[in-house]
């Protein structure tokens, strides 16, 4: 069976910093406490924070369109966040086994249990709940849901799988690119605001997405669409 996979997630630590009271020029000395021993540094790298613009709607169907998408964005993502969680972990737990036949009993226990865990819940999806959450499935792993199936279980039971998604206009390939879809670009714009608020747990995506590019790219068609109007 082959690997999955993973770009690392990044996680933050904190530490305390104090600044020396004197020295207010650019070769300022600062200090940062760890462990109890103070560390003097030139400079100190601060987590990037996002200034989210405030919300316009060029009309009234473009606000309503946001809203329901918001309410579905909002319902889908702890899926997809826990779909990552527990994909890490599959794949954590395969790189500490020897023997081939130890990963393949392991990688179907997991199977099972992430297919019946998910099913019944995933049943309650409506079709564009579903495809939003193969977009952030995407978003949060890195792959899309069509090759974690392939990965996971065989090519056919993939192709079978999207075969009978289409059914329900849902592509299981479908990725997650804000800068060329603008419907993702409002997801990645929910799930900022959400995430900021503490609707929602914050997750790093499995790979760079440049919320202000794509932002100043759709801001722009917005513009020439109401200029049109």
């Amino acid at each position: 069976m082959k690997y999955i996979t993973y770009l690392a997630l990044f996680f933050s630590v904190v530490f305390y910093a104090q600044e020396d009271p004197v020295k207010q020029d650019s070769t300022a000395i600062h200090y940062m406490y760890i462990e109890g021993d103070s560390v003097p540094v030139t400079s100190v790298e601060l987590k990037e924070v996002l200034v989210l613009p405030n919300l316009k709607f060029k009309d009234r169907k473009a606000r309503i369109r946001y809203i329901i998408l918001r309410r579905k964005t909002l319902k889908v993502y702890p899926y997809a966040k826990l779909a990552a969680e527990r994909l890490e972990s599959l794949q954590e737990r395969l790189d500490g086994l020897e023997r081939k036949r130890d990963k393949k009993r392991y990688a179907k226990i997991i199977q099972r249990y992430i297919e019946d865990e998910f099913s019944a819940e995933l049943k309650k999806l409506t079709k564009t709940e579903g495809q939003i959450l193969v977009k952030l499935i995407h978003r949060q792993t890195g792959e899309t849901t069509f090759n974690l199936i392939k990965e996971l279980r065989s090519g056919w039971r993939a192709f079978w799988f999207n075969s009978t998604a289409r059914l329900f206009d849902i592509s299981l390939k479908k990725e997650f690119s804000p800068i060329d879809e603008e419907e993702d670009y409002l997801i990645e714009d929910i799930l900022q605001r959400a995430f900021q608020n503490e609707q929602l747990e914050r997750q790093e995506p499995a790979f760079e997405i440049d919320f202000y590019e794509s932002l100043n790219k759709w801001s722009k068609v917005d513009s020439a669409t109401n200029s049109k109007d």
